[in-house]
């Protein structure tokens, strides 16, 4: 037999297994792109199986300790873990402080949590996270309305990496986890308190002073909060904040948009719905200071706003996407007119525009021609705009784009 032959015979009765390493296998398994062929190289063999497991990285299930023990042997290095609960298919009993105790012991690699909506858990559950996962950089725990500023100060002593933080309809959380954090994270970048009606403008100067890097901050509906708070972030995060919401903080009035205009340059999107205060000014400065950058501006009922702050946009904010101006009924077409027709097309996706009652098809017929992206029109009780009105005057809308006239097109989530 010839030495040929012989090599042939043993490469082909050697098994994969034995060629191949452990680290070998996980440097293959790394080049998958997508979870279903991962799962199935699980799905060769046992050994393929547990490298599979060890390897994955995100999990999305539902509660219960002991399939969470089972998890926590199976998936040794899992970086992400999705608990969240649905509002409209909620499950009994959920999450609970002993779920939350088992995650702490169990995943010790895990950078990021996910417990939305999980109702049941308390401040008991939150120590045992702050004590357990010191890695941790993200946590949404929004709507979970048992959580107090005790349990979640922990968060904020124990895991001092968190980037992100969601407190979103927390009801009883207050100034101090502010000042927990203002102390303890100093990378937070990402806070969202929605609702949070108890914090006021010393928690957002507590906020300021050790946490400078914040690039998103939503305070919408915090009633309590005004010029004074909101402008020491703008200060202290100035080269970083690129998203404000402040929707329905009727305290909010121009020294706010004024220090976005001056500190703030990089904005992106800037939620002011329901800010009464803010005048035309104002809107102007904001709209030169940030021309480059601003993509989204929602300012419904603000009721200064008039055609001269408006033309100043479209003309200004080239590379802006979604606009709302609902209920500002000072805006006229001639807010349109004022676009060169020498200049390029707006970048403008979204334009809600209801309950206007001073605009008509020739301001929306002139848009239209400079808006060639324009995904979505909302003209709701707009009583000069109608669907018989725009086809009679022949203006021609981009293929793809819903007008929404009655209600019936459900709106882009981009604004909220």
């Amino acid at each position: 037999m010839s030495s040929k032959s012989t090599t042939e015979d043993r490469v082909s009765a050697l098994c994969i297994n034995e060629a191949l390493t452990d680290d070998e296998l996980r440097s293959i398994l790394a080049r998958f792109d997508n979870d279903k062929d991962k799962e199935t190289f699980g799905l060769v063999c046992k050994r393929w199986l547990r490298l599979q497991s060890t390897e994955r990285k995100k999990l999305s299930a539902r509660a219960g300790p002991h399939l969470l023990r089972k998890m926590a042997d199976r998936f040794t290095r899992l970086v992400e873990l999705d608990l969240a609960q649905s509002a409209s298919r909620s499950f009994y009993p959920g999450v609970t402080d002993s779920d939350l105790a088992v995650i702490a012991n169990g995943f010790r690699c895990l950078r990021i949590l996910n417990l939305h909506n999980c109702k049941g858990i308390t401040d008991v559950g939150m120590k045992a996270i702050g004590d357990g996962l010191s890695l941790l950089q993200s946590l949404d725990v929004s709507y979970c309305r048992k959580l107090t500023d005790k349990g979640l100060s922990a968060i904020a002593k124990g895991c001092c990496d968190l980037r992100i933080l969601h407190l979103t309809g927390c009801r009883f959380v207050t100034d101090t986890i502010l000042e927990a954090l203002s102390e303890n994270c100093h990378n937070l970048e990402e806070l969202g308190l929605q609702g949070c009606t108890s914090i006021t403008d010393n928690g957002l100067i507590n906020l300021a002073s050790g946490c400078r890097k914040i690039k998103f901050l939503d305070i919408n509906r915090c009633s309590n909060a005004s010029d004074v708070g909101v402008t020491s972030i703008c200060r202290a995060s100035s080269f970083s904040l690129k998203t404000l919401k402040l929707l329905d903080c009727y305290k909010i009035g121009d020294e706010t948009i004024l220090s976005l205009a001056k500190f703030c340059e990089n904005l992106e999107t800037l939620i002011i719905g329901g800010c009464r205060d803010v005048s035309n000014d104002a809107i102007k400065f904001l709209a030169t200071a940030c021309r480059n950058n601003l993509r989204n501006l929602r300012m419904d009922w603000c009721l200064n706003i008039s055609d001269s702050s408006l033309s100043c946009i479209l003309s200004q904010c080239r590379n802006l996407e979604a606009l709302d101006i609902g209920c500002c009924e000072e805006v006229t077409d001639t807010a349109f007119h004022h676009i060169s027709s020498e200049e390029p097309g707006l970048s403008l996706k979204i334009l809600k525009a209801s309950n206007c009652p001073k605009i008509t098809v020739v301001g929306i017929g002139i848009l239209a021609s400079k808006c060639s992206y324009l995904e979505y029109l909302d003209v709701r009780s707009c009583p000069h705009i109608t669907k018989a009105g725009l086809d009679e005057a022949g203006f021609r809308f981009p293929d793809n784009c819903k007008i929404n006239f009655n209600g019936s097109i459900s709106e882009p989530a981009v604004l909220l």
